[in-house]
């Protein structure tokens, strides 16, 4: 549609769009067709702290709820709800949320570590926990989530959010972007598999790594290097026709298959085997 000069154009111009997310939401395919899904880039000013916001959008008047499943990011989110708006800390397992009805939530997603600045506490606090919003923010949480959603554009939404925070906006401590290049090396660099190659990749001694995780990002580096291969793992489980778990489970650098195989239940509640019968 072409629709220049348009008050809606300037808008979009303002806020980029990002891609649907590739990776972290179990039962990817059916889960596009319950609902529907966007992320959007900060503005310049915020994109430091922020690595998008996020909306899900679902209508299931006439059908039955659906249990929404995450494989969280090392991220905390703010999550605006009419049910309950909170701060959610990473979780470790599996998240879940059940879309039923008719509704819609909005989110900020921040970029690992970058959510200390704000809490000014050891983020670990906050892991497998969530916490009101009011508690961080000095802040009128009810009028701001009706001001949320009264608005049905996404563009709207942010800039509301986007005028919220900018009152808020801490200095920018050095440490986040640090952490955020080991975490992209992480993603990018599958060969990286124990914590002993970060150490040696970035010349920082363990335990100074240990206790930068732990206060800024709220878990562990290894924690995160496996949380990044099991994204891997469900990616290839949901794209693949045939899977070979045993070969799979070496690839990840796992000593064995049995190990994976753990790993891969305790964190997602299902075998490899019993999660593919979920998908097909």
């Amino acid at each position: 549609m072409d629709c220049k000069n348009t008050t809606k154009c300037k808008i979009i111009s303002v806020v980029e769009k990002k891609g649907k997310p590739t990776r972290g939401v179990l039962r990817q395919n059916k889960a596009e067709l319950e609902a529907e899904h966007a992320r959007y880039f900060a503005n310049k000013d915020l994109d430091f702290f922020i690595e998008h916001y996020w909306t899900v959008r679902w209508d299931l008047s006439d059908k039955d709820p659906y249990l929404a499943e995450t494989l969280p990011y090392p991220s905390i989110h703010i999550v605006f709800d009419r049910s309950g708006s909170k701060i959610y800390g990473i979780t470790k397992g599996r998240f879940s949320y059940l879309l039923k009805d008719k509704g819609s939530v909005f989110g900020i997603k921040f970029r690992p570590g970058a959510f200390y600045p704000f809490f000014k506490k050891n983020v670990s606090l906050l892991t497998d926990k969530t916490l009101e919003i009011d508690q961080v923010f000095p802040i009128n949480v009810s009028r701001l989530e009706n001001e949320i959603f009264k608005k049905e554009d996404d563009e709207d939404r942010i800039q509301i959010v986007e005028s919220w925070l900018k009152n808020h906006i801490p200095e920018k401590d050095p440490n986040i972007s640090y952490i955020n290049s080991i975490i992209d090396k992480i993603k990018e660099d599958r060969e990286i598999r124990s914590v002993d190659k970060i150490v040696k990749l970035f010349s920082i001694g363990k335990r100074s790594l240990q206790r930068l995780f732990k206060e800024y990002v709220g878990v562990s580096p290894k924690w995160v290097i496996q949380r990044y291969r099991l994204h891997e793992v469900a990616e290839k489980i949901e794209k693949t026709e045939k899977v070979n778990f045993a070969e799979l489970a070496l690839d990840l650098g796992y000593y064995d298959q049995a190990h994976f195989i753990k790993d891969f239940k305790n964190t997602i509640g299902l075998s490899p085997e019993e999660y593919l019968k979920t998908i097909k």
